[in-house]
């Protein structure tokens, strides 16, 4: 296994907050893609919606990477007083994705399952039977 990281879901200020960290932390993003990088047919974006960060990540030390997105708006908003955050796990292979994911959300909720996604990489996410919100990722340029 690659890593395992924290993802934080924002109400549409993922940049501002990230800009932020990045201020305390230094270091550069590793990724930013916004809703519009991803628009097609197939996954309509809403213009109010194009800018807000569908990606971002900045590196913090050696082996963490902090990791973020803005939660669309179809999807509701997200409650700042609670837990906001998955567990991201990078895994090394397909397979190993696979194993992992199909463990970890045995007994859960399955809220992405497990396929190419369309930023490149090999993702599923989902809520285990424990509440506990993960992703799981090959991506095969690391």
């Amino acid at each position: 296994m690659r890593a395992i990281n924290s993802w934080i879901n924002f109400n549409g200020n993922a940049e501002e907050a990230f800009t932020f960290y990045k201020s305390v932390f230094g270091g550069e993003f590793a990724k930013i893609i916004r809703f519009k990088d991803l628009a097609s047919a197939e996954f309509q974006v809403a213009e109010n919606e194009a800018n807000k960060i569908m990606t971002i990540s900045l590196p913090v030390g050696k082996h963490n990477v902090l990791m973020a997105n803005d939660v669309p708006e179809f999807m509701g908003r997200v409650n700042e007083r609670e837990n906001r955050s998955k567990i991201v796990v990078s895994a090394d292979s397909r397979e190993e994705a696979d194993r992992i994911f199909t463990g970890l959300s045995a007994g859960g909720d399955v809220e992405g399952p497990i396929g190419d996604s369309p930023w490149g990489t090999y993702a599923g996410m989902f809520r285990d039977k424990y509440g506990i919100e993960w992703i799981v990722e090959f991506d095969p340029n690391l």
